[in-house]
C-alpha cells in the first residue's frame, strides 16, 4: 500500500535527480514529511528490477540522513503517471531536479513544464545540491488574480523556515495593470501581515521583464527560493516558445523554484483569509 501526503522525488538516476533527493531530505527533516521516490518506467516487466537498483538509494539514505524512503515505480508516461500519483497520495509536494532549461527538455523527453503544470501539488525545481539555508523567497507579484494563491506556499514556508517574503513588482503604464497589480500587492501584504511573516516589498526598475529582473534581484539577495505560478490553460505555445515560468526555472544562479499551479496551490493548507480582498 503507498503511503499519503508524501513529497514525492521524481528519480531517474540522474545527479540532479540526487540533487532533488537532498532537498527532500532536507525539508522532510524540517516539515517532518514522508518522503517518497517516483520512478516510471515503459513496461510492466521491468517494475521489479527498478525497485532492485532504487533499493541501494533507500538504504544509503536510511543510513546516511535516518529517512526511510518510500519506493513507487510504475509503468506508464511521466506526463500523467506524476500528477496521478499526486492526487492519488495527495502528496504535500513534488521536488525535481533539472539541467536548467536544457535539463528539462531532456528529462521529460519534451517539456517539464507539462509535468509541472499537469500536477496538483507544488513543484520545487533544483538544478544544484542544497546550498544556503532558506531565509529569503522572492515573490513576483503581477496583476494576474491567481498570484494571490502563492500566498498559502509564502506563508507556510515561513512558519517552518522564518523566511523572509521579498514582494517583487513591475510599476505598469496601463492603468488597469497598475491598479491590478496594487491590489495583488496590497492583499499580499495583509495577508502576510496577518500570518506573521516577515516581508518587504520592492519595486523593479521595469528595464527588462519580470522574470529577468526576479531572478535577478534574486541573486544579488542570495536567494534561497523564488514562487511562481505556472501559466493558467498554458497552451501549446508556450511549451514551444518558453512562458516566463520557464525562463525563471531555467535560472542561470540555480536557484530553486516553486512552481505553484492556478487553483491547485490553496487546498491543503487552507486558503485566504478575508482580509485584504
Amino acid at each position: 500500500m503507498e503511503i499519503n501526503e508524501p513529497i514525492l522525488v521524481p528519480w531517474d538516476f540522474s545527479e540532479v535527480a540526487g540533487y532533488a533527493l537532498e532537498h527532500a531530505v532536507n525539508f522532510a527533516k524540517t516539515t517532518n514529511d514522508t518522503v517518497a521516490l517516483i520512478h516510471v518506467v515503459k513496461k510492466q516487466k521491468e517494475i521489479d528490477n527498478a525497485k532492485n537498483k532504487l533499493q541501494d538509494i533507500v538504504n544509503k539514505t536510511k543510513e546516511d540522513h535516518g529517512i526511510q524512503l518510500e519506493l513507487i515505480v510504475r509503468e506508464g508516461s511521466i506526463f500523467t503517471a506524476i500528477s496521478e500519483a499526486v492526487e492519488e497520495m495527495n502528496a504535500t509536494l513534488v521536488i525535481m531536479g533539472t539541467h536548467g532549461m536544457k535539463g528539462m527538455q531532456k528529462f521529460t523527453g519534451s517539456w517539464a513544464l507539462k509535468v509541472i503544470a499537469g500536477s496538483k501539488a507544488p513543484f520545487v525545481v533544483v538544478q544544484d545540491a542544497p546550498g544556503n539555508e532558506l531565509k529569503s523567497i522572492v515573490f513576483p507579484v503581477d496583476f494576474k488574480r491567481e498570484q494571490k494563491e502563492k500566498l498559502v506556499w509564502a506563508a507556510f514556508l515561513h512558519k517552518y523556515y522564518k523566511a523572509k517574503i521579498h514582494i517583487c513588482y513591475q510599476e505598469s503604464t496601463d492603468s488597469r495593470i497598475k491598479t491590478k497589480t496594487k491590489s495583488n500587492i496590497v492583499f499580499s501584504k495583509n495577508y502576510l501581515t496577518e500570518k506573521g511573516a516577515e516581508f518587504e516589498i520592492v519595486k523593479l526598475s521595469g528595464d527588462k521583464n519580470l522574470a529577468e529582473e526576479s531572478i535577478e534581484y534574486s541573486k544579488s539577495i542570495d536567494a534561497g527560493m523564488i514562487l511562481i505560478m505556472t501559466t493558467k490553460n498554458i497552451s501549446f505555445q508556450d511549451y514551444v516558445l518558453g512562458a516566463d515560468e520557464q525562463q525563471i526555472i531555467a535560472n542561470s544562479a540555480k536557484i530553486p523554484v516553486m512552481c505553484i499551479n492556478p487553483k491547485a496551490g490553496t487546498s491543503k493548507f487552507g486558503g485566504f483569509s478575508a482580509t485584504g480582498g
